[in-house]
C-alpha cells in the first residue's frame, strides 16, 4: 500500500496501488468450487473490474486507525464479495432487470437466473469465511465485531432493507426523506461497513468510529446523487451499465426530485460534511479526504 502523506499526497498512485492489491487478493480468494459452473459464475462477476472503492475504503480506514492494511485485506475482499452479490441480485429480472454490468452482460444473462442467484449466495457466505477464517494476525474480538457489522450491513437493517424499499417505491411519489432512507441503506450501509470494519481491524477508538460513521453517511449519499446524475447525463458505454434505467423504471431520483443543479450542490455539501468529520485526523486522513473528492468528480 502507498503511505498517506498529507502534504504531498499522490492520490492516483495510492488508488492504483490499492486497487492492484485488492485485485490480486480477489483473484486468490476463490478456490476450486464445484461444480465448475458455480466457480465460473462467481469469478465472472467478482473479477469483472470496477473502481474497487469499497475495499479501498476499508484499507484506508484501517491505516487511519493505525493498523496494517495487509491485515484488513481479507475483510476488504469480503466487502467486495458482498457488493458483487448485491449487484448480481439487483440485476435479476425480478429486481432491476438489467442486461449490462461493468461493460458486459449481467451474470444471469450468461449463466441463467438460478446460477446467478446461487453465485450471489456463495459470494455472500464466502465473505464471512474471509473474515472469520482467513484473517491471520487479527485479534478474535476485532473479527467478531467485524462479523457483526457485516451482518447488519448485508441484511434487513442494511442493503436488503434498502432494496425492498426501493422496489416498493417504484412508480410512486417519494419525498426526500424516503429517498435518503433507501440510499442510506441500499448504498450507504455497505460504504459504512467498509469504513467501520477497516477501522475495527486497525484498533480504532470510539471517537474515530463515530467520525467515520458521519463521513460514511456523507459520501454514501453523495455517491448515490452522482450515480443518479450520471444515469441521466452519461451513456451506457461510459457507465458500463444501462443508462437511463431509473427513468424507465419510474424511480424517484435526486435529479427528478431536486433538479440537476441542486443535486450537484447537495452532493458537494455532503462531501464537505464528510471531510469535516475527519478534521481531528486531517494530518493522516489524506486517502479518505481524496476519496471523498473523487466521488463527486467521477464520470462513471
Amino acid at each position: 500500500m502507498v503511505s498517506a502523506v498529507s502534504t504531498s499526497f499522490d492520490f492516483p498512485a495510492y488508488l492504483a496501488a490499492a486497487k492492484a492489491s485488492v485485485e490480486e487478493a480477489l483473484d486468490d480468494s476463490l478456490g476450486p468450487e464445484r461444480p465448475e459452473q458455480l466457480r465460473e459464475a462467481m469469478r465472472y462477476s467478482l473479477l469483472a473490474g470496477g473502481k474497487r472503492l469499497r475495499p479501498i475504503l476499508c484499507l484506508a480506514a484501517c491505516e487511519l486507525a493505525g493498523g496494517d492494511a495487509a491485515q484488513a485485506l481479507p475483510t476488504a475482499v469480503a466487502l467486495e464479495m458482498i457488493h458483487t452479490m448485491s449487484l448480481i441480485h439487483d440485476d435479476l429480472p425480478a429486481m432491476d432487470n438489467d442486461d449490462l454490468r461493468r461493460g458486459r452482460p449481467t451474470n444471469h444473462k450468461v449463466y441463467g437466473d438460478a446460477i446467478a442467484i446461487l453465485a450471489g449466495d456463495a459470494l455472500l457466505t464466502r465473505a464471512f469465511e474471509m473474515v472469520a477464517l482467513r484473517s491471520p494476525g487479527v485479534p478474535a474480538d476485532r473479527l467478531l465485531k467485524v462479523v457483526g457489522e457485516l451482518s447488519l450491513v448485508a441484511g434487513a437493517p442494511g442493503l436488503v432493507g434498502g432494496q425492498v424499499e426501493d422496489l416498493d417505491c417504484e412508480g410512486k411519489q417519494v419525498d426526500l426523506d424516503t429517498l435518503e432512507f433507501i440510499h442510506l441503506h441500499k448504498t450507504g450501509a455497505l460504504l459504512t461497513g467498509c469504513l467501520i470494519s477497516g477501522a475495527l481491524i486497525g484498533g480504532a477508538d470510539e471517537d474515530l468510529i463515530a467520525a467515520l460513521r458521519i463521513y460514511a453517511r456523507g459520501i454514501g449519499l453523495a455517491f448515490q446523487i452522482i450515480d443518479d446524475i450520471l444515469d441521466v447525463t452519461a451513456s451506457s458505454d461510459v457507465l458500463g451499465k444501462t443508462a437511463g434505467k431509473d427513468l424507465l423504471a419510474d424511480k424517484t431520483t435526486y435529479p427528478k426530485l431536486l433538479g440537476l443543479d441542486e443535486s450537484r450542490r447537495r452532493a458537494d455539501a455532503l462531501v464537505n460534511e464528510a471531510k469535516s468529520a475527519l478534521d481531528p485526523w486531517r494530518a493522516s486522513s489524506a486517502p479518505l479526504l481524496a476519496l471523498a473528492d473523487y466521488i463527486t468528480s467521477r464520470d462513471r
